[in-house]
């Protein structure tokens, strides 16, 4: 069902489980969701990229800062990625504090997508299974200040972390500090999640961040993306986290 009154423009589905007294959302015939499996109340919220949707289990993901995605390669520590992976149409997968976005080609149909999605997150939280395979769990590193950072890197960061990380995450993504260069005055992010390769990316940069660091920080002359090879093969091929 559509949650239309909610202004974060979210929809949601109820799984319903055996013990549910109301009638289930979906005829047995077709209901996707095997019956057995305990409820969950999922729900979803558009992104300013068409091409991706944040999805919230209604359970925490990421205890501490956030993990990206951007092909199939890099899910193997990940149990959750890797079944989002195995979708055909998904591109990319990123973690927040509380919802998992999710991005798919261009010739995917988000209505073909969303069921096989919905199953996938559902198993992995009924599963108990860690969120990573491994006791690393990502956490917002970048933008720690160490004793040795400068009055401008320190003053950067803190602005990253409590005025722009928030916000961006707020739009299914994150970012990551990469440097400033104090001889240009160029601060380097990458882009991650929705926001990497959305439309109007560029535009948040630097419309956007670039001119909150500028004013606060006069040091900061511009802001520019920084991409890893993934970034750049997807930027070549037009498409979010081809793998």
């Amino acid at each position: 069902s559509s949650a239309a009154s909610s202004p974060l423009r979210r929809s949601a589905l109820l799984l319903p489980g055996p013990a549910a007294s109301s009638p289930p959302l979906f005829s047995q015939k077709w209901n996707p969701f095997a019956v057995q499996r305990r409820s969950m109340f999922i729900q979803t919220q558009s992104t300013p990229n068409p091409m991706s949707l944040m999805f919230y289990p209604g359970k925490p993901v990421m205890e501490v800062g956030s993990a990206d995605f951007p092909n199939a390669r890099t899910s193997m520590n990940s149990a959750l990625a890797r079944a989002l992976f195995g979708i055909d149409g998904v591109t990319r997968v990123f973690y927040g504090s509380d919802f998992v976005t999710v991005t798919k080609s261009d010739d995917a149909s988000w209505d073909l997508l969303k069921p096989e999605i919905f199953a996938a997150i559902m198993d992995f939280y009924s599963s108990g299974q860690p969120l990573f395979l491994d006791s690393q769990t990502a956490s917002a590193m970048d933008t720690a200040i160490h004793e040795d950072d400068s009055e401008t890197v320190a003053m950067i960061k803190e602005l990253l972390e409590t005025r722009i990380r928030p916000a961006v995450q707020d739009d299914g993504g994150d970012i990551e500090y990469r440097g400033f260069d104090l001889d240009t005055g160029i601060v380097k992010l990458r882009m991650q999640g929705a926001c990497s390769g959305c439309p109007s990316s560029s535009v948040t940069l630097k419309s956007g961040i670039e001119n909150m660091l500028m004013h606060y920080v006069p040091e900061v002359k511009a802001v520019e993306q920084d991409m890893d090879a993934e970034d750049e093969e997807q930027a070549l091929t037009g498409q979010n986290g081809v793998s």
